[in-house]
């Protein structure tokens, strides 16, 4: 099994990267675990409360539990990945089963900033944004999809989004194997990414041929 991790700014196009490399590569090779998924439950916080947690440092995160997944995926195990609201900021009572896969994507702004999971990794890739961009782009998401105003998007942009992207996302960057600038839109970048993925895939099929007796 292949594990890439996907990291970048809020808004700066790794959804758009994942959804082209699962247009390129063959159907059922590939399963997706976003980062978001993983927020830590927040059930036991008043709502109120919960509007004010900062969503961009690496404390929001439970990486332990992802990263027990993904050495339960390897092992060729299922996983129950866990389904977290933006709305309501706790995880649902449902979650969605995870079947290994020849190629599994972790997506999110934090992938390269804790150290454990850098180590599950076996491709990491740091999407570029311009500052300006992601903005526009989280301005727009977090309108359509989490019902915030422009003032409050913008609060948050500079008060938590801003200093965090700083202090713990912009320095992973330096952890990347492949850095893709401007987002989703350099397709060359993105070719670049496939091509490794399969070359590595290659790889691992004719290692696995290599150990069959001849027949």
């Amino acid at each position: 099994m292949l594990i890439v991790g996907i990291a970048g700014g809020t808004g700066s196009g790794k959804t758009t990267v994942v959804t082209k490399l699962m247009e390129a590569l063959p159907g059922g090779e590939l399963q997706v675990m976003p980062q978001d998924s993983y927020y830590r439950d927040n059930s036991h916080i008043p709502l109120e409360e919960r509007q004010k947690i900062n969503f961009d440092h690496p404390s929001s995160v439970e990486f332990d539990l992802l990263i027990r997944h993904l050495k339960q995926l390897r092992k060729g195990l299922p996983v129950e990945m866990p389904l977290y609201s933006y709305l309501t900021c706790v995880r649902s009572k449902e979650t969605i089963t995870v079947n290994p896969a020849k190629v599994v994507i972790v997506e999110g702004i934090l992938v390269l900033a804790d150290p454990g999971l850098r180590e599950m990794l076996d491709i990491k890739v740091f999407v570029d944004a311009d500052a300006d961009d992601r903005l526009g782009r989280v301005i727009q998401r977090d309108i359509v999809e989490r019902g915030r105003s422009v003032m409050k998007v913008l609060e948050r942009y500079h008060d938590t989004v801003k200093p965090s992207h700083l202090q713990f996302i912009e320095p992973s960057k330096r952890y990347a194997d492949i850095i893709i600038p401007g987002g989703g839109e350099n397709q060359v970048g993105i070719e670049v990414l496939i091509s490794i993925i399969e070359k590595h895939l290659r790889k691992k099929k004719i290692n696995k041929n290599a150990g069959k007796p001849a027949g």
